[in-house]
């Protein structure tokens, strides 16, 4: 089994829990790649990383409450988790 398989197995066998974890943790996550990003300016370049990141937490926190399918929440939340990692990586070594 892949880890993607077996993590979502573990996801979906504790949803309630695994949701509420998820909202809080890709919500810290998502808020400290705002802060790295708005730490160098607020130009256009700032502002749309600004809106990605905004756009791809506020998805995965409405894909939660709007009780959509387990497997649907748990793409959400990988997708925004990578994001935040690599805005913060490219926000605090890159630029």
């Amino acid at each position: 089994m892949t880890l993607y398989q077996t993590t979502f197995e573990n996801f979906n066998k504790n949803y309630m829990g695994s949701a509420a974890m998820a909202v809080i943790g890709q919500s810290c996550l998502g808020a400290a790649a705002a802060m790295y990003i708005l730490s160098h300016g607020t130009s256009v370049g700032q502002m749309v990383q600004l809106a990605i990141i905004v756009l791809a937490c506020i998805l995965a926190n409405t894909s939660i409450l709007a009780q959509m399918k387990h497997k649907v929440v748990f793409n959400f939340i990988i997708v925004s988790t990578l994001l935040s990692v690599l805005l913060i990586i490219l926000n605090n070594f890159i630029l």
